[in-house]
């Protein structure tokens, strides 16, 4: 292979692990909202423009992992005051219990502006938790989906809780 030929490939690795590269520090809400995520969240979606909403996979190492996705999701949108918020609240909640095998959960925050329920997904139950904020003109929803019965076990889905807990306190600030 001759120098010219090796210095592209480098190149396309180069960008191809940039294209690929872990979600560490996110800015939304044009800067009103700052988090990290772990390493091995995965950034599988970014929408920008209001709703403003950045998705991220959580590896689950289980056979089943490849027909379900764990994911954790924030959006964020602009609101023009309090009631526009409780609204924005009030249309997500009925959207949640409108999916299939909606079963409310137990909301052990105890947080008003908390959810924990579970659904189907293509057959298979999840998990969701979702959590509201109002800050600074903007309405901030962190959702939380993994699928109730994990193969990897306990001990992932205990780590994805907390996962998702971290990221709630670092929103709350």
């Amino acid at each position: 292979m001759n120098f010219r030929r090796y210095m592209i490939v480098i190149a396309a690795l180069v960008i191809a692990s940039i294209a690929v590269a872990q979600a560490d520090d996110v800015s939304m809400g044009s800067g009103a909202v700052r988090f990290s995520t772990p390493s091995n969240w995965v950034g599988i979606m970014q929408v920008d423009g209001d709703p403003e909403v950045r998705v991220f996979q959580v590896p689950d190492p289980s056979p089943s992992a490849s027909t379900t996705l764990a994911r954790i999701s924030v959006t964020v949108k602009q609101v023009a005051n309090l009631q526009d918020f409780n609204d924005y609240v009030g249309g997500a909640v009925a959207k949640a219990k409108n999916l299939k095998d909606y079963q409310p959960g137990s909301n052990a925050s105890g947080d008003s502006n908390s959810f924990v329920y579970t659904a189907s997904e293509s057959g298979t139950p999840y998990t969701y938790v979702e959590r509201y904020w109002f800050r600074g003109g903007h309405a901030i929803q962190l959702r939380c989906a993994r699928p109730t019965s994990s193969q990897a076990g306990e001990s992932w889905a205990a780590s994805f809780d907390k996962g998702c807990r971290t990221l709630a306190t670092t929103l709350n600030t």
